[in-house]
């Protein structure tokens, strides 16, 4: 399955266009999800990129093989097409590929209810089929294609997250990049008391300005030099198809996305006490410190869409966050969503007369190290060695998702990349140079033991 392989990770599809990704590959995952699903109907939404006019059309045609029609959303954020695969009770297929750069195209897979597909979840399957389709294409049938506007539904269901009433004139300044929140975020924010002003409003998926990407620091800058020259109350920087965002607060501070998972927790908490707060375990340990405060339960999970939202699932959490800019809502189908975080957010900043700051600076006890990628020739080897070199220390060691090793006043996660031949690092003190003490610790830890296998 070489050709399949290159393109089918482990919560999605994605590749080049046209080298990976074409109209070929894309008729036959058309007809495997069609065939997989046995539904009557599926629906399809795509970001801005040119390339998903043709690949969307491909995929239509690829259902129509088996009798399966399409009702097509148009273009839309990825968070919009999960609630409409909720709203309709039917299985979605978005065509983006989020943040990554203008060569790329991709597929995020739903089921109905917006109950997700990755590898352990029908993913796999969906590939098995994808290469039979491809090796035996099956005769062609006219797509039968209807279009449907539910962005109207779409701006209720996220203003019901929030009492709108209590929100304040605030000057937002949103960094959409060229992306999807161009369209979403004009259409939220209408009628609401803020003024708001959109960095780089053209859907365009060429990314002319700079890559639909907030999580890496260059790429917020725009957002904060424009947040001090306008005296904004705000920043919000969202990824190319919109399901993420980071916030930039008034002093044009980046809040990371685990204080603003403890943040959310903490709110959530105050309107569902003794609710199921889920986090995964590269967020900072603040956001279960808050929750067991708060009286919730607090639950750690892995990384990554598919295990969240499982989890969200078997444990009726009523909210889940990930140091990466993903939040899951119970009342969103478990699914993430940007645009919900951000009025949770503006709402509490409307509740508290506080600044972005002053929220986030109870939750802001610790430093991070960020994520830490380093080429190895194995990275599942290299998480075993440091497993077997630790075992016996006064660390505690945990496996859910790669290694985990907890010492009194620090921890730091090694996990190997789904995707890549890397080892990715996050690590939490108490202080910034103790951070670099210890990063420069485990880092030296694993050059030895790599150097010295035996």
């Amino acid at each position: 399955m070489a050709r399949t392989d290159a393109v089918f990770k482990a919560y999605d599809i994605r590749g080049t266009y046209p080298d990976q990704i074409d109209g070929t590959l894309i008729r036959a995952l058309g007809a495997a999800v069609a065939k997989h699903c046995a539904v009557p109907t599926l629906l399809v939404a795509r970001d801005m990129r040119a390339s998903g006019v043709e690949l969307t059309a491909a995929f239509a045609e690829g259902a129509a093989t088996q009798g399966v029609g399409i009702i097509d959303l148009g273009m839309a954020s990825t968070d919009f097409l999960y609630f409409a695969a909720g709203h309709l009770n039917a299985p979605g297929a978005m065509f983006t590929a989020s943040h990554n750069p203008a060569q790329y195209n991709g597929v995020k897979l739903c089921y109905a209810g917006a109950r997700p597909i990755g590898q352990d979840t029908g993913l796999a399957e969906i590939q098995a089929l994808t290469e039979g389709f491809l090796a035996s294409p099956p005769p062609h049938a006219i797509p039968d294609v209807s279009e449907r506007d539910l962005l109207g539904e779409w701006v209720k269901h996220v203003h019901s997250f929030i009492d709108v009433g209590a929100l304040r004139p605030l000057k937002i300044i949103a960094d959409t990049a060229n992306g999807m929140g161009g369209l979403v975020v004009p259409l939220v924010m209408a009628g609401l008391p803020f003024e708001v002003e959109i960095l780089y409003p053209e859907l365009d998926g060429t990314f002319p300005n700079h890559p639909a990407d907030p999580i890496q620091p260059e790429n917020l800058v725009a957002l904060q030099q424009a947040v001090l020259e306008r005296g904004a109350d705000i920043g919000l920087a969202f990824d190319g198809d919109a399901d993420r965002v980071f916030l930039v607060d008034e002093h044009a501070e980046g809040v990371s996305g685990s204080l603003t998972t403890a943040m959310v927790a903490d709110a959530m908490l105050t309107k569902h006490p003794g609710a199921t707060i889920l986090y995964n375990l590269i967020c900072s340990k603040v956001v279960p410190e808050v929750v067991e405060a708060q009286g919730g339960t607090a639950v750690k999970t892995r990384v990554g869409h598919s295990f969240i939202k499982a989890e969200m699932q078997r444990t009726s959490a009523i909210f889940g966050g990930e140091h990466s800019g993903h939040y899951y809502y119970r009342d969103n189908f478990n699914a993430d969503s940007g645009i919900i975080t951000a009025m949770v957010v503006l709402e509490l900043m409307g509740t508290t007369g506080k600044s972005l700051s002053e929220l986030a600076l109870p939750y802001a006890r610790y430093s991070a190290s960020g994520e830490i990628n380093t080429e190895v020739p194995s990275p599942s080897a290299a998480v075993a060695a440091v497993a077997a070199h630790l075992q016996g220390t006064n660390a505690i060691l945990d496996h859910l998702d790669g290694l985990t090793a907890t010492y009194d006043d620090w921890w730091f996660n090694l996990r190997p990349s789904n995707t890549e031949p890397l080892l990715r690092l996050n690590l939490e003190a108490p202080t910034p140079e103790m951070v670099s003490l210890h990063v420069k610790e485990v880092q030296e830890m694993i050059r030895t033991l790599l150097s010295n296998p035996n």
